[in-house]
């Protein structure tokens, strides 16, 4: 689905965006509902970027990226989280692109989403390549989403992925067994130290 959001496109940067897990909803400018075997969905256009609603039998999960004033999280690269019975992993990449790259890479992820089924797409008046993007999908068991927000002025997109899953138990090791290990993700919240704004 592809949209026209009701508001005046500021001038943000990539580097503004903050990453939030937990938060209430926030108003939204667009949304689309979804159900993908059994979970509840609900993708969000903010004036500032994108927020996600997750509700399962096994919990609910909120995810915000969006330039929120004072935030203390900015956006990270990676990072992988225990979210009650679920494992959540998320990351975050910025390319910066040539003028004729850029333009060419925000039609091709317009076309594509505004086309998709499971696809949420809103563009901001006065620039048709300044936009938010997104598009979910159930795979193996895990729900999945992809967002892509544009920002012409700098000539970037940053691109984050997304994916929620039932947490499997670890199988019981014996002495001396490498499956004795914790690993980051799975017995551990892990977090990167280095924030998209920070790639240069």
């Amino acid at each position: 689905m592809l949209t026209t959001l009701n508001t005046s496109y500021t001038d943000t940067r990539a580097a503004d965006l903050a990453w939030a897990l937990g938060r209430e909803p926030l108003p939204a400018l667009a949304t689309l509902d979804l159900e993908l075997t059994g979970a509840k969905l609900q993708l969000r256009l903010l004036g500032a970027s994108h927020q996600v609603l997750l509700e399962e039998r096994r919990g609910s999960c909120s995810e915000t990226v969006a330039c929120i004033p004072g935030s203390s999280t900015p956006l990270p690269l990676g990072i992988a989280k225990r979210v009650g019975d679920w494992e959540y992993e998320f990351a975050a990449r910025v390319e910066v692109l040539s003028p004729g790259s850029f333009a060419g890479r925000a039609q091709e992820l317009l076309a594509l989403v505004s086309e998709h089924p499971h696809g949420l797409a809103g563009v901001f008046p006065g620039s048709p390549h300044a936009f938010t993007a997104m598009l979910a999908q159930h795979q193996e068991g895990q729900v999945r989403w992809r967002t892509w927000h544009a920002y012409p002025q700098d000539r970037q997109l940053v691109a984050t992925r997304t994916r929620v899953g039932v947490r499997v138990p670890a199988p019981a090791a014996g002495p001396g067994s490498l499956g004795a290990r914790s690993k980051p993700g799975r017995d551990q919240p892990t977090t990167s130290s280095t924030r998209v704004g920070d790639e240069g």
